[in-house]
């Protein structure tokens, strides 16, 4: 890693979807547009295509297969995370308290959610609080506060009584539940995959949720109308089919909805995407994903019929800003990756960054 020496970056500077630079400077780890007065010696010279430091807005620092990792093997998922790029993360869910990272210079910025909070044994084990309806709107609370701004619950799992995804809680525990997060200023998001808990969550008040697999044209029109954002993770999606495949013999009929699911994914993005609802990118890396797959996402978009450059924005310019984080701005920390082309064109070029630089520092 350098020590942070200034820099002179030329190429095309991706400031915004329509506002494009020839050239940026750093110094003192911020960016600027105006060329330093001499006297401080040549900055380092990187060149390139640049955009802002990628966003994973799905991201779980801290966890693996089986709940909470030590600090070890977190610092290398963020170090993986870093090398692809994605400089800014939004920990959608950790038992972990990683709050050690705030003090590495080195390490992606965490936005966190808190830990999970999931229904008495209908998520995975190890990973969230879980409670009953009745203790909602408290955990949240707790966890709001513990918080950088964001809660996460478990909003549909399967219940193994009736063999399929069911919503987890009932229309009154999400409305106390979201009148807390939002009274002590955070906002809350869901893992949902299903259908049935979409329309409760919508109308008592979310701000996102994740995967939303169970989009259908009755409820696209809802999150369009009150501005919920989508978190599709289409990487992980991908898993549905070898999910699927383990639950034939025991839970046939989620099995087959998990296939169902998986089949539309890319119709369901698309439809949500055309509708107006705001589409970010989020891999959903730890637990049984690997980190680092953030461009891979990205391109996922792309395939289900997103513009690249809108696929790009979900995880650069349009990302930052739904999370109040500047992107390539005057005065802003130097984040940003620069790549051999002009990813616009292609967004394969995303999996191989030239240079990646954090803080300031160039780190790749």
């Amino acid at each position: 890693m350098s020590d942070g020496e200034n820099l002179h970056i030329k190429g095309r500077v991706l400031a915004g979807p329509e506002d494009v630079r020839d050239e940026l400077w750093v110094v003192d780890g911020r960016i600027t547009f105006e060329r330093p007065p001499g006297g401080s010696g040549d900055p380092l010279l990187l060149e390139g295509w640049v955009l802002p430091g990628l966003v994973d807005a799905h991201c779980h620092v801290g966890l693996g297969a089986h709940g909470p990792v030590d600090a070890a093997t977190a610092e290398k998922q963020a170090l993986t995370d870093r090398g692809a790029g994605a400089l800014l993360i939004r920990d959608a869910g950790s038992p972990s308290d990683t709050r050690w990272v705030d003090e590495r210079e080195d390490l992606p910025r965490i936005i966190r959610a808190g830990r999970h909070i999931a229904r008495t044994k209908r998520y995975i084990r190890n990973f969230a609080h879980e409670i009953e309806p009745g203790d909602l709107a408290a955990y949240v609370r707790h966890e709001a506060r513990r918080g950088d701004g964001w809660v996460k619950l478990v909003g549909d799992w399967i219940d193994r009584a009736e063999g399929d995804l069911s919503a987890c809680w009932p229309r009154w525990a999400v409305e106390e539940a979201f009148a807390a997060a939002h009274e002590e200023g955070a906002r809350v998001t869901a893992h949902c995959f299903a259908e049935d808990s979409l329309r409760d969550l919508v109308e008592a008040g979310i701000d996102c949720v994740e995967h939303a697999t169970g989009l259908t044209e009755d409820t696209i029109p809802l999150f369009a109308e009150r501005g919920v954002a989508i978190v599709p993770t289409l990487v992980n999606i991908a898993t549905f089919p070898q999910l699927a495949d383990g639950g034939d013999e025991k839970y046939p009929r989620w099995s087959a909805h998990m296939r169902q699911l998986h089949a539309r994914r890319y119709d369901t993005v698309r439809s949500a995407y055309d509708a107006g609802v705001p589409v970010f990118v989020g891999t959903d890396a730890g637990g049984t994903l690997p980190h680092g797959l953030v461009a891979d996402e990205i391109a996922e978009l792309v395939t289900a019929g997103i513009p690249a450059v809108e696929a790009i924005s979900a995880a650069t310019w349009g990302a930052r800003r739904w999370l109040g984080r500047p992107a390539l701005e005057e005065g802003a920390p130097a984040d940003l990756v620069v790549y051999e082309t002009d990813p616009r064109e292609n967004v394969a070029v995303l999996s191989a960054p030239r240079h990646v630089v954090l803080r300031g520092r160039v780190t790749h």
